[in-house]
């Protein structure tokens, strides 16, 4: 750069003391009419030379506020030496010789906000720039009036680390040469009103331990050994594939565990079971434990409360050469207040709306983003590609979607602002979610976006190209509500309510759906699945049995919350562990035995997964006899191959119970929640029941118990009833 003249003092002064938006155009090496000059800032020094790569000396003389200059012949490396009166000499590289570690192409797209990588050039980056290792420091700040970096190499004041503006993107940059992994650090930013606050990187790839808030610098050195699962993922349709989902909270399913001891346990258990997939509950940054990870502060940071991003890398590619899948709580609806972290970043609304009509979130008392501001989408849509692409997650459920949609949302009248054409609808979050969803399947295909939407908005798993939001899957929020009331009933009086299971037949094939019972279902008093169940004990799980074996009959994917499997009967706290002692009870270990006996008959029958959308493969069964407190239906496979699903959620058994079938000739009771094995009163057909030609069958029904037959394509088929 040429300078025409020397810089004034109030410049020199702005620049001493670390508040210039753009140090590097008096610091480091210019040209000026007369050659080449160094400065340097080193405040207190008693001399200061700049060694070049020569091996010849250049004194420099103070100029003003710690500021020193010299002439040199000509550009080149150097480094600097001050001395200090009293102390020791200290030799270091310049940060400011360095050209900007950002290229313009990166940040025309960060500014038009499609920047799919992002992750890639913002935040703190160990690189080699001009012949020198370091770090590169990049943040988005563009109210800010100047930005620093802070951290333990420079006493946690950033005065001699300030950053340089990249002009209208707002994007600041500044390379420490020097520095390291595991290098603590934040961003001291001077705001418009003056004051310098202090806050974490929104990129940092890694965080201290809560309670402390600092980001730390982090490269990962993971050799991946799951090619064959992201191979066979990719050639895979997830809606056309089973998926039987284990909810998990890290912290609480055996606590005291990391990342790296979970593996292990982690995989032998969820093997055992005969699950799919596990669900993970968000494990980005947070500062509040017991938020469970929705309020989250470090978007692109593993909870280090388990270890290194590394070590949850080593997680996931365990669980996936085990053929276990991955999903990942995701929260782009909302984030906490706190003041170290994203809200009012630069001292202006800038990841959160500014309106609070649409920028607060008044019951959760969070914000909420600002979906129409291009940085700020693409913040997030970078945020899912980067679990998508660096830690190879197979899926994200996104937490809270329809809090997103709605402008309206849990808000009294004159508390929203209607869209522009006078709707509720948040446009802005509907264009952000059908983007996100897009750009993930088209870089990450056999992924599965999830939503939770509890709402009858139209299209949420239609493709983005049918004006869909694009989900994969959405949460059957409607199914579980109904029929978590209906399972709740005394068999006495569930005749009178059959539509709450019957119910969601009618839309059971209108969107991609999974069937959740979740973490939300087991707290805030609402107790454990199991206390749900009426009667004493061997009632209760009789029902869950049978509950869960009409769940996974039913259409549509499902999921589980750790403990429900075995019948945990407190409510889940994310304070202690789950309740594992209750295995010792033979009861409750039994139902833990028939949820693996039921995983491994629903993966081994694909007609209870292969066809969850298509209502041709689903049927309800009735005639000719009818009963309010059984539920029967039939679901089919591509290949003619039928599971028939019959519960008796009464509290009697039905030993002569007539039932059209779909087909005729023999159908293996392939499940039975009643059986002995499974702590069940042993009602049932013998393991075989008998259809004429013309479906006719005559069953037992055990109480409290379901069935799934499954018909023999290759058995005898009599042609008149037995």
């Amino acid at each position: 750069m040429t300078d025409n003249a020397r810089p004034d003092t109030g410049l020199l002064e702005a620049v001493a003391g670390g508040s210039h938006h753009d140090p590097h155009a008096v610091l480091g090496l210019h040209r000026d009419a007369d050659g080449w000059i160094i400065r340097a800032r080193r405040p207190l020094a008693a001399s200061v030379t700049a060694d070049l790569a020569d091996g010849t000396t250049v004194p420099l003389a103070h100029v003003h506020a710690g500021i020193w200059e010299g002439r040199v012949a000509a550009p080149g490396r150097y480094t600097l030496t001050a001395t200090y009166e009293g102390g020791p000499d200290h030799t270091a590289d310049d940060p400011y010789r360095h050209t900007p570690s950002i290229g313009e192409l990166d940040l025309h797209l960060i500014a038009e906000g499609r920047h799919e990588e992002l992750w890639r050039v913002l935040g703190a980056h160990v690189r080699t720039l001009d012949g020198s290792a370091g770090v590169a420091f990049t943040v988005w700040a563009p109210d800010a009036r100047a930005v620093r970096v802070a951290g333990d190499f420079n006493g946690w004041d950033g005065q001699a680390h300030a950053m340089r503006s990249m002009g209208g993107s707002g994007v600041w940059e500044l390379f420490v040469p020097g520095l390291g992994d595991g290098e603590t650090y934040k961003f001291q930013i001077l705001t418009r009103s003056g004051e310098w606050i202090l806050k974490a990187d929104p990129m940092a790839r890694f965080a201290e331990q809560p309670p402390a808030t600092a980001s730390v610098v982090t490269s990962s050195a993971y050799t991946w050994g799951d090619d064959a699962w992201m191979a066979q993922r990719a050639k895979t349709q997830p809606v056309s594939a089973p998926m039987s989902v284990y909810e998990l909270h890290f912290g609480s399913w055996r606590p005291g565990l990391s990342y790296r001891d979970a593996a292990d346990p982690l995989i032998e258990y969820v093997t055992a079971q005969g699950f799919t997939h596990v669900e993970f509950l968000p494990l980005a940054e947070h500062p509040f434990g017991g938020s469970w990870g929705y309020q989250v502060t470090g978007y692109y940071a593993p909870t280090s409360r388990f270890g290194a991003p590394d070590d949850l890398r080593y997680l996931i590619d365990r669980l996936h050469q085990a053929g276990i899948g991955v999903i990942m709580d995701w929260v782009p609806g909302h984030f906490p207040k706190d003041a170290f972290a994203l809200a009012r970043f630069d001292g202006e609304a800038l990841y959160e709306h500014p309106d609070p009509r649409r920028g607060e979130h008044k019951d959760w008392g969070t914000l909420i983003f600002d979906y129409g501001r291009n940085e700020v989408r693409n913040f997030l849509v970078a945020n899912a590609l980067y679990w998508l692409e660096e830690f190879h997650v197979d899926g994200l459920r996104v937490d809270a979607v329809a809090s997103m949609l709605y402008l309206d949302y849990s808000r009294n009248e004159g508390e929203w602002v209607p869209n522009q054409y006078g709707g509720r609808e948040n446009l802005e979050a509907i264009r952000f979610l059908q983007e996100v969803n897009a750009t993930a399947y088209k870089r990450y295909p056999g992924i599965a976006m999830i939503a939770e939407e509890s709402t009858s908005f139209p299209g949420v798993t239609a493709p983005t190209s049918q004006a869909g939001l694009g989900f994969g899957f959405k949460w059957n929020m409607g199914w579980m509500n109904d029929s978590l009331q209906y399972i709740s009933r005394d068999p006495l009086y569930r005749s009178h309510h059959e539509g709450e299971l019957s119910f969601s037949f009618v839309y059971a094939f209108s969107e991609n759906y999974v069937l959740p019972i979740s973490h939300d279902e087991v707290v805030h008093g609402k107790g454990s699945l199991f206390n749900r169940m009426p009667g004493d004990h061997w009632q209760k799980l009789a029902n869950m049995r049978a509950y869960l074996a009409y769940m996974w009959g039913h259409p549509g994917k499902q999921l589980l919350f750790m403990g429900q499997e075995f019948g945990q009967m407190s409510e889940w706290s994310e304070g202690r562990g789950l309740d594992w002692w209750m295995l010792d009870q033979p009861s409750h270990a039994q139902l833990q035995s028939f949820v693996a006996a039921m995983n491994r008959a629903y993966v081994a029958q694909a007609a209870l997964w292969s066809r969850d959308s298509d209502g041709q493969a689903f049927n309800r069964l009735g005639a000719p006899q009818w009963n309010p407190n059984v539920q029967a239906f039939a679901r089919r496979d591509w290949h003619g191959n039928t599971v028939a699903i019959v519960c008796n959620f009464s509290g009697e058994p039905i030993s002569h119970f007539e039932l059209i079938l779909p087909e005729a000739g023999v159908w293996e009771e392939i499940l039975n929640s009643d059986a002995v094995e499974y702590g069940g009163s042993g009602v049932g057909n013998l393991g075989v029941v008998q259809a004429a030609a013309d479906g006719h069958a005559t069953l037992a029904l055990p109480p409290l118990g379901t069935l799934w037959l499954h018909h023999r394509t290759d058995a005898h088929v009599p042609r008149t009833a037995g």
